[in-house]
């Protein structure tokens, strides 16, 4: 059931939330449905969705459906771990997740579920990921899902490239791509162009401004990608894409 899609606005919705306030936010709950369910959740690490099971309802069945065992998995943008977990739980003892998260908060709760999960296909990567590799202003956001790079940032960060990690032998060869970074993603795929190109991984692509949507698109069409809306709106008009060769 997709509590999280019932809007907090209406009395229903309002009623479902009310006692969760009372949730003590350190309290470690076994997630209630979806792929996940049983699994181990901090509630204060992010929204009560997450351990409802019921967190971006329909991308999950999606990812759910492109993540196969033994997979590689790239979870660019972390947060602290929900696909990280949902892509261990995947692709099993025979594959592998990487997670990139740059915001220091956040790290704390990633590998906290991750141990709480014994999660050993999983490893992080403590960086945000843009087209070289240098350290870089990161500006924490509103929320804490919300953090991105920018150079009136507060923090500094390392950023990291997917083609020199790859071409270092520092991280395997994706077949899934998870982006979901504030407003840098197209930063994120250019400095990915050699592994798209060559491997074309499913990328799962959360943009965040048109402008960047659109360079992002463009970019994905030229290496012959076909790009599908995760909303039900039109390519130009949604914020979540799945594309595929």
């Amino acid at each position: 059931m997709n509590l999280s899609g019932i809007p907090a606005t209406t009395l229903l919705g309002a009623a479902l939330r009310y006692p969760l306030r009372w949730i003590p936010d350190r309290l470690a709950l076994p997630i209630l449905q979806g792929p996940l369910r049983g699994k181990r959740w901090i509630v204060g690490s992010s929204t009560h969705g997450c351990w409802l099971g019921s967190y971006e309802y329909e991308k999950q069945r999606r990812f759910s459906k492109e993540v196969f065992p033994g997979a590689v998995v790239y979870d660019i943008g972390a947060h602290v771990g929900f696909y990280t977990l949902l892509a261990s739980e995947l692709v099993g003892p025979g594959g592998r997740v990487i997670a990139f998260e740059p915001l220091p908060r956040n790290l704390r709760y990633l590998h906290a579920h991750l141990t709480l999960n014994h999660c050993s296909n999983a490893e992080v990567i403590e960086a945000a990921v843009l087209d070289t590799k240098r350290l870089v202003r990161f500006a924490e956001g509103p929320n804490s899902s919300m953090g991105f790079v920018s150079e009136q940032g507060r923090l500094e960060v390392k950023a990291v490239s997917l083609d020199e990690l790859f071409v270092k032998g520092e991280v395997p060869r994706p077949d899934v791509i998870k982006i979901d970074i504030e407003g840098g993603e197209y930063g994120a795929l250019n400095g990915a162009r050699g592994l798209l190109a060559e491997s074309h991984p499913v990328v799962f692509l959360s943009t965040h401004n048109p402008e960047v949507h659109k360079q992002c698109c463009d970019l994905l069409q030229e290496l012959k990608y076909r790009l599908n809306s995760l909303t039900g709106n039109d390519i130009q008009d949604t914020d979540e894409l799945i594309c595929a060769a």
